[in-house]
């Protein structure tokens, strides 16, 4: 078993291409591409974190948006078990998750897991994030005299794919060795 973490797949939101430049010609081919990258890699025994944004509801923009867009994009993930915490846009989607925040315990570390990166806590060594699509891969955030590293695990800065946790410590480790703490 193994786990995988991805954020912002916003599928049946056609605009978002648009906004992000994702390199899709319709939603049909923006949805099929995110949903066969995401299966290509997680198996039905693997987990998912999904953290944040995952559909979206009621879609005026594609004639190809699905009618009941979180069941019938869930029922294409093969993952048994994904964990979703709540994204900005997931309000009304039918997502219905409590989860805001989630600390987890791996490899070693406590990690915590937010959509939105205003919320990251500087507790934690490691933040993981989402919402910011493209704009940056990983950041540093300072509170006072706290800091902490978060890491964006949208697809959008991971050629659309879902990441493991050594993807996420190999490319963090790499950005540390050039953004020492000063």
């Amino acid at each position: 078993m193994n786990i995988f973490f991805t954020s912002d797949l916003h599928l049946g939101h056609w605009n978002i291409a648009k906004y992000c430049n994702r390199p899709f010609k319709t939603l049909l081919e923006m949805d099929s591409t995110l949903i066969r990258n995401l299966n290509e890699r997680v198996k039905p025994e693997d987990s998912l974190f999904h953290i944040g944004d995952f559909c979206f509801s009621h879609s005026s923009e594609a004639s190809d948006a699905p009618k009941k867009p979180y069941e019938y994009y869930r029922n294409l993930i093969k993952c048994r078990n994904v964990i979703f915490l709540r994204g900005n846009h997931d309000k009304n989607n039918s997502v219905k998750t409590p989860i805001q925040s989630l600390v987890i315990y791996h490899g070693g570390k406590n990690i915590n897991l937010v959509h939105d990166p205003k919320f990251c806590n500087v507790n934690y060594e490691i933040n993981l994030v989402g919402h910011v699509h493209n704009n940056w891969e990983i950041q540093r955030i300072r509170r006072g005299e706290s800091f902490t590293d978060c890491v964006n695990i949208g697809v959008d800065v991971h050629n659309f794919y879902p990441v493991t946790y050594g993807e996420i410590i190999g490319k963090l480790t790499k950005w540390r060795k050039t953004n020492a703490v000063v």
